[in-house]
């Protein structure tokens, strides 16, 4: 399971970043519970998701070609350091009690933009700072059961910090948090791949990446699965805050239950996603997950025990996690090495930046329809997509499947 650690770029990576992703977890639940909390607003808390994430729909395909063009470790550090600017003055804003909404939203945004471009950079990094390109379907599974391991204890530090500390304390230890990350950068030593380019193609780089991606068909049709995921099915855990706090009559500690209990579903996921040998049947998992993340959604909607609501929040977090991370490993894996870094580039398109529009059409819809019906639809939706994507999966006569594919590497 850990044979990725072998790597001390990877190690060092791994360690600097499990504890900026816990203090990141804190930070995500401190604004969400506070955003309600002051407004009332299940539009604003939408909203605020939005801007946190929708960068990444019409940034990720310029942060593909960027970064594909320069030193990856170089961007890695100076994308992290932004982002402990931009967590500080957060961390002031409410250390000084200054609980105005357009600045939490402005700032939102302003993480937004920044991680569109961090997450493309930490993906595409995966393959500098593994020695063994065989381990690199072990290092993205870990890289996923570390991050959903912080979604356990962040939330739930959030949770009691929240009840005891009050949400300063939250957005200060996510500030302070960046420091572990920025030595462990600091300590890589990272052979460049990629010398800088004076003109960047951006038109040219964008139509090529767009064309690779339709010709890879099996490619193709996995990030259409997780477009549709993320914009009708991902964005339930927006309403999460309502379920705690109105349907169950709960406080802050009762929200970071749901959180974590999603994110204990994340680490099993990521854990039997990380001791398998190899990268083969990613297309099975993507299936059998996301079938497993509608029917434990609808289930959800209809609780009214808080047990059964937990229960199904660990589900959804297996099959959200198995969903995402199948389709994660099988581009790392499959991609040819020159279009890498734009390939993972449209799956953050599909996934982080169709979130935010996803939370933003729950937040009206569940207005009109209520929190419970809303959650039901999304299942229902994500059984259906399921079903069409093994249709179009298993017919011969789609358009996609007479593409020839000219960009297989045979190295990769």
């Amino acid at each position: 399971m850990f044979k990725a650690l072998k790597s001390k770029n990877f190690k060092l990576f791994f360690y600097g970043q499990s504890v900026s992703v816990i203090g990141t977890w804190m930070q995500k639940t401190a604004v969400s519970w506070m955003v309600y909390s002051i407004t009332g607003s299940v539009f604003l808390l939408g909203l605020a998701t939005f801007l946190s994430m929708i960068p990444s729909l019409f940034l990720a395909p310029i942060a593909g070609s960027i970064i594909g063009r320069y030193d990856r470790h170089r961007s890695m550090m100076i994308l992290q350091s932004l982002a402990m600017l931009q967590a500080g003055a957060l961390a002031l804003l409410i250390y000084l009690k200054i609980y105005n909404i357009n600045f939490i939203l402005a700032l939102s945004l302003i993480q937004g933009i920044i991680n569109a471009f961090d997450m493309t950079c930490r993906q595409t990094m995966m393959i500098d700072i593994v020695n063994d390109k065989e381990d690199l379907a072990n290092a993205v599974a870990l890289n996923s059961t570390l991050n959903n391991s912080a979604r356990i204890i962040g939330p739930a530090l959030a949770g009691i910090i929240l009840h005891q500390y009050g949400e300063d304390i939250c957005f200060i230890g996510n500030f302070v948090s960046y420091i572990p990350v920025l030595i462990s950068l600091m300590m890589m030593k990272i052979t460049p791949h990629v010398k800088a380019e004076n003109k960047l193609k951006m038109l040219d780089d964008l139509i090529e990446g767009l064309e690779y991606v339709k010709k890879e068909t099996e490619m193709a049709k996995m990030l259409l699965m997780l477009m549709c995921s993320s914009l009708f099915v991902i964005s339930f855990n927006t309403l999460m805050p309502v379920f705690a706090k109105d349907i169950f009559n709960g406080n802050a500690q009762t929200f970071s239950w749901f959180e974590s209990a999603a994110g204990i579903g994340c680490v099993l996921s990521a854990v039997y996603l990380a001791n398998l040998k190899d990268s083969k049947n990613m297309n099975k998992i993507m299936i059998t997950t996301s079938l497993l993340l509608g029917f434990s959604i609808i289930i959800l909607a209809v609780s009214s025990s808080l047990t059964v609501t937990l229960l199904c929040m660990t589900l959804s977090g297996v099959g959200m996690m198995g969903q995402t991370s199948s389709i994660n490993i099988y581009i790392q894996t499959q991609s040819a090495v020159n279009m890498r870094s734009r390939s993972i580039s449209y799956y953050m398109m599909a996934y982080q930046g169709m979130i935010p529009v996803g939370s933003l059409i729950i937040g009206y819809v569940s207005h009109s329809l209520g929190v419970r019906t809303t959650v039901a639809i999304e299942g229902i939706i994500c059984i259906i997509s399921v079903i069409v994507y093994v249709y179009y999966k298993n017919s011969k006569t789609t358009e996609l499947d007479t593409c020839p594919v000219p960009y297989r590497n045979s190295n990769n």
